[in-house]
């Protein structure tokens, strides 16, 4: 199973904020944000401070895909 981020980039252009304007938000590294583009694992801290930045729950961003 896989996590996909395709909620999170949708939250995104919905609220018209860019991948660099959540790093700013959220205190996280472009890298971070790029391996979240790509489907990379990240640390549950990294979840939590994207939700606390936009002001959404995990199942806002993220959802499991059967592979």
């Amino acid at each position: 199973m896989s996590v996909s981020y395709q909620k999170l980039w949708h939250l995104l252009r919905g609220r018209d904020i860019k991948k660099k304007d959540l790093a700013k938000l959220s205190g996280l590294s472009i890298y971070t944000i790029n391996k979240l583009n790509s489907g990379g694992n990240v640390t549950v801290e990294v979840i939590e401070k994207i939700c606390h930045a936009l002001d959404c729950k995990v199942d806002d961003i993220l959802e499991f895909a059967k592979e």
